[in-house]
């Protein structure tokens, strides 16, 4: 997710209901300016702000940090849970790391995570969904972007 926040910040992709405006500036392109209702990093400003303006992607970031680090603690012991069972001796954390069965199950997460978001970018494209802020209205060309 940290990617995708990432990515939209950047690409433009003609047609999409999550794409920015190829053409014209958004409200989430401008600078930020204190006032009485604005968040307190807003009001701080400094650090604070600077923080607060990619704390979206810093929160995936963290967030996706913890838990490769959950699977990677749960994986490896159930791995040396079943080495122990086996009459085998459990191996450390680092030499885990080498092992094609954490990469092969952390790459089976992303890869449907992956899918899931390819999934809502490109079928948002050409397909509605009346009602819904994360569609493009019903009666919107494909190519048109909102």
């Amino acid at each position: 997710m940290m990617l995708y926040v990432l990515l939209t910040v950047h690409l433009r992709q003609k047609g999409s209901s999550e794409s920015k405006s190829l053409t014209k500036q958004e409200n989430v392109d401008k600078e930020p300016v204190p006032h009485i209702k604005a968040p307190w990093p807003v009001k701080r400003g400094g650090l604070w702000l600077k923080i607060y303006k990619l704390s979206l992607s810093l929160a995936f970031a963290i967030l996706f940090l913890l838990s490769f680090s959950l699977h990677f603690y749960g994986s490896l012991k159930d791995h040396n849970s079943e080495e122990v069972i086996k009459g085998r001796p459990p191996i450390s954390a680092v030499e885990y790391l080498t092992e094609s069965r954490f990469w092969f199950e952390s790459f089976q997460n992303w890869q449907s995570e992956f899918l899931a978001v390819a999934s809502i970018v490109l079928l948002l494209i050409w397909l509605r969904e009346k009602g819904s802020p994360e569609s493009k209205p019903v009666d919107m060309a494909h190519n048109e972007t909102p």
